[in-house]
């Protein structure tokens, strides 16, 4: 079982944490009225950009059926506190590719992914011991996910012009970004987190994801490193947007 007082503690760390990355969008100024956010969880990023950025559109998507489900019932009440926001659900997972693929539900949600885990990790070890979880049975799910790619999304819905992206899809960030290739030159920010913990395999390094964004002519702006975690923060915008 969950030690429910461990991700109590990390909640109230990662809410005093995500206050800084606020702080950051805001000295910007730069208008966040169009966010794509993948990977929603819980509508945690949903919520704080309502209650900070005031965007005009945010369009999340969801892989897990059980925490989208967790989503649907708290965007109703976010719909009638924030009226001047639309708001829309996706229960669809993106990749590289369209497709399917096995999803690991994991027991606990947030670390849900599309990657492989390292059963073997000192790191997951220690993650197992503070959550309660005795066996690695226990520790996920596998289920199967039809995929899309963002930029076969975006085409779809004629969507073009994204001023916030943010990724947190547990080791599965690169791959959504090289299925937004044809578009990133369209995003103003783009807002991922990346793990250097060997619990996930994810089949590529930082190197590939900075290389990818600065050949879109994106910089980085912004790192921090998560309460708790072997995990990083970043921000990249996109220079050929900025005035000068």
């Amino acid at each position: 079982m969950i030690n429910k007082i461990t991700l109590l503690i990390l909640s109230f760390f990662d809410f005093l944490y995500q206050k800084k990355i606020i702080s950051f969008l805001k000295k910007q100024k730069i208008p966040i009225n169009t966010v794509i956010d993948v990977g929603a969880h819980k509508g945690e990023t949903i919520k704080l950009l309502l209650q900070n950025l005031n965007p005009k559109k945010i369009i999340s998507f969801e892989a897990s059926g059980i925490n989208f489900n967790v989503i649907k019932k708290k965007i109703d009440i976010l719909k009638k506190k924030f009226p001047n926001t639309k708001l829309i659900l996706e229960n669809k997972a993106l990749g590289s590719t369209g497709g399917y693929k096995k999803f690991k539900q994991m027991t606990e949600s947030s670390s849900s992914t599309f990657a492989s885990i390292n059963l073997d990790s000192n790191y997951l070890k220690k993650k197992k011991f503070f959550l309660g979880i005795n066996k690695n049975e226990d520790l996920f799910d596998l289920v199967t996910i039809k995929m899309t790619t963002l930029s076969d999304y975006l085409k779809n819905n004629d969507l073009k012009e994204i001023d916030l992206l943010k990724i947190d899809t547990e080791g599965f960030e690169f791959e959504i970004l090289k299925g937004a290739s044809e578009d990133i030159i369209n995003f103003k920010l783009i807002f991922f987190e990346h793990h250097y913990d060997n619990m996930i395999k994810k089949g590529y390094t930082f190197t590939d994801v900075n290389r990818l964004l600065q050949s879109k002519k994106f910089k980085q702006v912004f790192k921090a490193k998560m309460p708790f975690r072997k995990t990083f923060e970043y921000i990249y915008q996109n220079q050929s947007q900025v005035k000068h």
